[in-house]
């Protein structure tokens, strides 16, 4: 089954990866019939600790390599960084070095060429258009990550 939307063919997967962000919304529809202050408190928490661990561990420490960590606390902003529901830590470190690889050409995984909604919201759903090449379907880019069991064990969970 095929879909046309961002003006590229969008496949099963794609149609689930949109699924899921779409129930979240629905659901936060009945937010205001069980409104409690400590929600408000946990969700806010769990928004900063995401964010921060998405920024530090998947974008910073592991897709860069910008700065070293120790294990245990590399290990726990990854994990706290999958909480964020962006998907297999592996795949997104991969997608983020073929941007930087491949920036605003055809290639790139959210290139401007397809649109402004393709390049800031449908790339992330268009799970094809982000292993665009061989060696990122076969995530050969991020072989650092795939050699450690930890990542790997996040990865297929």
């Amino acid at each position: 089954m095929q879909a046309q939307c961002f003006r590229t063919p969008w496949t099963a997967i794609d149609i689930l990866n949109m699924i899921v962000p779409s129930a979240i919304h629905g659901l936060a529809l009945l937010a205001p019939f069980h409104f409690n202050w400590f929600a408000i408190r946990i969700a806010l928490v769990l928004l900063h600790v995401t964010s921060l661990s998405v920024t530090l561990s998947y974008h910073r420490n592991l897709a860069h390599r910008s700065f070293k960590l120790p294990r245990w606390l590399e290990y726990s902003f990854a994990y706290c960084g999958v909480l964020s529901l962006q998907g297999s830590l592996i795949e997104w470190v991969s997608t983020h070095r073929i941007h930087h690889q491949f920036t605003d050409t055809s290639i790139d995984p959210h290139t401007p060429f397809k649109g402004f909604w393709y390049s800031h919201i449908g790339w992330i759903v268009a799970y094809h258009s982000r292993f665009a090449t061989d060696e990122a379907k076969l995530l050969n880019n991020v072989r650092d990550l795939k050699k450690q069991w930890y990542y790997r064990f996040l990865h297929y969970t």
